[in-house]
């Protein structure tokens, strides 16, 4: 499995968890929580390693449904960018603690006006 691929259904596993059956979550945690083979995953369940097989990527497949229509996962990225970007510029722009008091009380003001 390739690393890219893996954090991504993982990150859609955790968006997306509670909208799978049982049977998904159990073979999809496996294969890649707990990356345990087809073969094992098999043993385990008592069925062939097609059947795992075939579970497996219906579920990628039903993952990537899920955030094409609902998009949890992309706007949880885009948010972090904004923070990330919003942290850079304040420790860019406000270096000491003086000048980050200020901005504070400067944004306090502000959400009273609101």
């Amino acid at each position: 499995m390739e690393l890219e691929k893996t954090n991504r259904i993982n990150a859609l596993f955790d968006f997306y968890e509670g909208l799978l059956t049982n049977k998904q979550m159990q073979y999809i945690g496996s294969y890649y929580r707990d990356d345990y083979s087809l073969g094992e995953i098999a043993e385990n369940f008592n069925v062939s390693r097609q059947a795992v097989y075939d579970n497996i990527k219906r579920t990628e497949q039903t993952l990537e449904n899920y955030e094409s229509k609902l998009h949890l996962y992309r706007d949880f990225l885009e948010r972090n960018e904004r923070m990330d970007s919003l942290v850079h510029y304040v420790k860019k722009h406000y270096q000491s603690d003086h000048d980050l008091l200020k901005l504070v009380a400067q944004l306090e003001d502000t959400e009273d006006l609101g």
